[in-house]
């Protein structure tokens, strides 16, 4: 493990986490040029906060919040005006730190920058599928903007962010089974909060939408030149649209007709 580096420079680096063990060391290595590390963990119960602090990171263990809330949390914590947000399963790579280190000394004329993700998958870079560019804000200056939503950080502020053409890069499934995994579990919040938004359901909604988000993935955005796995990533997304719909159809119908409650 190598804690130290040459150039340290007054940028911050908040993460959230839970059960990272098995990639937050890839994530960490990448984030030593910074002289400050958050990590908010959720209670894990592998060694994640250990391998954390191992790395000289200011651990906080809390509740899970959503992913906006959680990451606002981790941003409070952070000692410099300007934080760059990761996921545990994210890293920034070697031509990327050194434009950040060549960037934190320059004039800002804006108050947050979107970054390009570079995603991969079964060991190589998806190019369709709307994995690229994958731009995402993730570089911030601090008390300008929060981060919103349950089942992703979309950032919110009263002035439009820049771009660093560099990207991070992004490990965040590592087979079919974690794209299902992750499939179910954004549907079930995606569906409340479009429930929470007093967004409604037609019955042909789900269909509707699944069929679309499978030609829009795969033909418009290219992801049959990806192969075996970009048909199986546009179908996961398509499922996972799909269910989304469905499960504000359920939710908005309450299912009384099909579970009565018991006399």
């Amino acid at each position: 493990m190598n804690t130290t580096m040459k150039t340290k420079i007054p940028l911050s680096i908040a993460i959230v986490a839970m059960n990272e063990e098995a990639t937050i060391r890839r994530c960490l290595e990448s984030a030593l040029f910074a002289d400050d590390i958050v990590l908010v963990d959720s209670h894990s119960i592998d060694r994640t906060p250990e391998i954390a602090r191992e790395y000289g990171c200011r651990v906080f263990i809390e509740d899970w919040k959503g992913d906006g809330a959680q990451i606002n949390s981790a941003i409070e914590k952070c000692k410099n005006e300007w934080v760059l947000v990761l996921d545990a399963d994210e890293q920034v790579p070697e031509d990327t730190r050194e434009e950040l280190i060549r960037w934190i000394s320059k004039p800002k004329t804006v108050e947050a920058y979107r970054l390009p993700r570079r995603n991969y998958f079964h060991g190589k870079v998806i190019k369709g599928c709307d994995w690229w560019p994958d731009e995402v804000v993730r570089l911030i200056k601090k008390g300008t903007g929060h981060y919103e939503s349950l089942s992703h950080k979309r950032w919110e502020s009263s002035s439009a962010p820049g771009t660093i053409f560099l990207p991070l890069e992004h490990y965040s499934y590592n087979n079919y089974s974690d794209l299902l995994t992750m499939m179910e579990s954004r549907s079930n919040i995606m569906a409340q909060e479009l429930y929470d938004e007093g967004k409604r359901a037609r019955i042909t909604d789900p269909l509707f939408h699944g069929i679309g988000m499978f030609l829009k993935l795969y033909l418009l955005k290219r992801g049959i030149l990806d192969g075996f796995d970009g048909l199986i990533i546009c179908l996961a997304r398509a499922t996972g649209s799909f269910f989304k719909y469905a499960k504000l159809w359920e939710l908005q119908n309450h299912w009384e007709w099909v579970h009565p409650p018991r006399k």
